[in-house]
């Protein structure tokens, strides 16, 4: 699974192939890739973020969070990020950057909460929202 992970999460960066060498050759657990080429990416709160990994019960793609848990970041197909109207949302789309973890090894920082398994799987921004709605909804007694 690693390997087949790393390639697709390689499959992002300007060079591929160059890419997945040196992230192999030198053991670094975090590297940047461009959002907006393979994939987008949809950060809300962790508080939010958390609850709505318990909704989609396993039946989502690539999850972010960072060290303390404070952001929470959902892989979502291209084009999302530049679509996506949402209080409290952030996006990273085309000419964006993101810091990425290897998927494995363990990192200081971000971490994968589900990562990736190489297949291209990704969240389903449809799916996303209603369950975004959903744990908002549980978090406010409605």
């Amino acid at each position: 699974m690693e390997t087949t992970a790393l390639h697709w999460l390689a499959q992002a960066a300007p060079d591929p192939e160059a890419f997945r060498e040196r992230w192999e050759r030198t053991g670094l657990g975090l590297m940047l890739l461009p959002a907006g080429r393979r994939w987008d990416v949809l950060s809300v709160p962790g508080r939010l973020g958390r609850p709505v990994l318990g909704i989609l019960d396993g039946a989502c793609g690539p999850v972010l969070t960072d060290s303390g848990g404070e952001s929470t970041g959902f892989l979502v197909p291209v084009g999302t990020a530049a679509r996506w109207v949402g209080t409290g949302v952030r996006t990273a789309g085309e000419g964006t950057w993101i810091v990425v973890p290897h998927p494995g090894r363990r990192s200081r920082g971000v971490r994968w909460l589900v990562p990736p398994d190489g297949s291209g799987r990704l969240n389903d921004p449809v799916v996303l929202e209603l369950a975004l709605h959903e744990a908002a909804a549980r978090l406010t007694g409605w």
